[in-house]
C-alpha cells in the first residue's frame, strides 16, 4: 500500500506528464495517462463542443487533432494543497498560437483531476475560456473535434 505522499507525488507527476505530452503532440502517451474508462469534462464548453469524453478510444479521437490546431507551451503551474492525495487541483497558463491562423492562443486554466493510487487519471475536469480558443482559430470549436469516429 502506498503512502499519501507517494500517491500525491504520482498524481502530480501524471498531471505534469499531461502538460508535457499535450504540448509535444504525444497524444497516444497522453491517452495512456488515463484509466480505461477515464473521463475528460469541460463544464464551460460551448454548445457545439463535447462536455464529456469517456474511455481511451473516445479520448484519443477527441484529442488526436490537437497538434494540428494548436502549438502551445504550458507555464506557471501551481498545485493547490488538497486533503485527498489522489486529487490534483492545478492552475496554469498556456502561450502559443493556432496553427491555421497564427493568432495567439494564450489561455488560463484551472484543472481538477482525480487519479487512482497509481497516478492514472480517473477524471479530469478542465476549466478554460472557450472564447480564447474561438478567437484563436477563428472557427467554431466543433471543427477542432471534427473527424471523430
Amino acid at each position: 500500500m502506498k503512502t499519501k505522499e507517494q500517491i500525491r507525488t504520482l498524481a502530480q507527476q501524471a498531471f505534469k506528464n499531461h502538460l508535457e505530452y499535450l504540448s509535444a503532440g504525444r497524444i497516444t502517451e497522453w491517452v495512456d495517462l488515463f484509466t480505461n474508462d477515464g473521463i475528460l469534462e469541460f463544464p464551460y464548453g460551448p454548445a457545439d463542443f463535447p462536455t464529456h469524453v469517456e474511455g481511451k478510444k473516445a479520448l484519443y479521437d477527441y484529442m488526436k487533432n490537437f497538434p494540428e490546431h494548436f502549438k502551445v507551451q504550458f507555464e506557471n503551474l501551481h498545485f493547490h494543497a488538497t486533503e485527498d492525495p489522489a486529487l490534483v487541483i492545478a492552475e496554469f497558463t498556456s502561450t502559443g498560437h493556432a496553427v491555421s491562423t497564427g493568432k495567439p492562443y494564450n489561455q488560463k486554466y484551472i484543472s481538477v483531476v482525480t487519479t487512482n493510487e497509481d497516478g492514472e487519471i480517473i477524471k479530469y475536469v478542465d476549466f478554460w475560456n472557450p472564447m480564447v480558443a474561438l478567437e484563436s482559430i477563428n472557427a467554431p470549436l466543433a471543427s477542432f473535434v471534427g473527424n471523430q469516429a
